[in-house]
């Protein structure tokens, strides 16, 4: 190995291609939602992937009674109490990097149904370690 250069000290070897946040949220991959999230009182900056934000805060056609705003608040409320019950299993010696969410959400004119999402805590950006929490679907990466 070339001890020059400390990327291919890696096992793995040089990395190939890097997306940081940043670009993601610039292509619209992931939208932001720290304000709404801070309001919440979540004090992590917070991102949807496009996936959540498409299918639980933009508002379907002739859905009545709803307003994004409203939706993303109930995302980041519920985000809230996941994070405090999560904080009671770290109590009792389990790590929490992934907390599950779930909340209802009406996307019709008829009930609502139960919708389960994890909140991923993990660095803010490839080049800046704070933390910083994505909300996805369950089973997308």
């Amino acid at each position: 190995m070339n001890t020059n250069n400390t990327q291919t000290d890696s096992p793995f070897g040089p990395v190939i291609y890097s997306y940081t946040r940043a670009q993601a949220v610039a292509d619209g991959v992931q939208v932001e939602v720290t304000k709404t999230a801070k309001e919440a009182g979540i004090s992590f900056p917070v991102f949807l992937t496009r996936t959540v934000f498409d299918a639980y805060v933009a508002v379907p056609p002739d859905v009545q009674g709803q307003d994004e705003a409203g939706r993303l608040w109930d995302i980041c409320w519920m985000l809230r109490f996941a994070i405090i019950r999560s904080r009671s299993h770290k109590e009792a010696g389990a790590a929490c990097t992934r907390v599950p969410v779930a909340l209802y959400v009406r996307n019709d004119n008829t009930r609502a149904k139960l919708v389960k999402l994890i909140a991923q805590c993990g660095p803010l950006d490839m080049d800046d370690p704070a933390p910083a929490i994505t909300v996805m679907m369950v089973g997308e990466d």
